[in-house]
């Protein structure tokens, strides 16, 4: 990567009620013929869990034409039962995730957090919820420059 200018929030559009394991994911990745397994960096399981995805040296495949200046973070989730988006995130997932943008906020002082939707072009409703709302004040530091 050249370097690290966002950090990306994303969900997996799957429903709540419905499991989509790390190896569900790497496996439908592998499918769509990603060079890596997994196009995340991070994908955080509904239990809290982290996985690792491609290394953080490594550009994904989660936001065209950004892939270069990004690491991508995707929770199990953004469907209700119904199937429509939601922010599904469990008590688990808000906590890892804070966690972890927290920690890769130390790594990339300078990236902003922002979701999958907030990037021009993408008409997705990825992540399913209002980034800006939740995890802007983690971008505090870049109004200072």
């Amino acid at each position: 990567m050249l370097s690290v200018d966002f950090l990306v929030l994303h969900c997996s559009a799957t429903r709540c009620n419905q499991d989509f394991t790390f190896k569900d994911l790497k496996r439908c990745h592998k499918a769509r013929g990603f060079a890596y397994d997994c196009g995340y960096h991070w994908y955080i399981t509904r239990d809290g869990q982290y996985h690792e995805g491609r290394p953080e040296t490594v550009a994904g495949a989660h936001v065209r034409h950004y892939n270069q200046h990004a690491i991508g973070i995707c929770y199990e989730g953004g469907l209700d039962e119904q199937g429509r988006y939601a922010d599904t995130r469990t008590e688990a997932q808000k906590a890892a995730i804070l966690f972890l943008l927290k920690d890769l906020k130390r790594d990339y002082p300078h990236a902003k957090v922002v979701g999958h939707r907030d990037f021009p072009g993408v008409t997705k409703k990825c992540p399913c919820l209002e980034v800006s709302d939740i995890y802007g004040y983690l971008n505090d530091d870049l109004k200072d420059e």
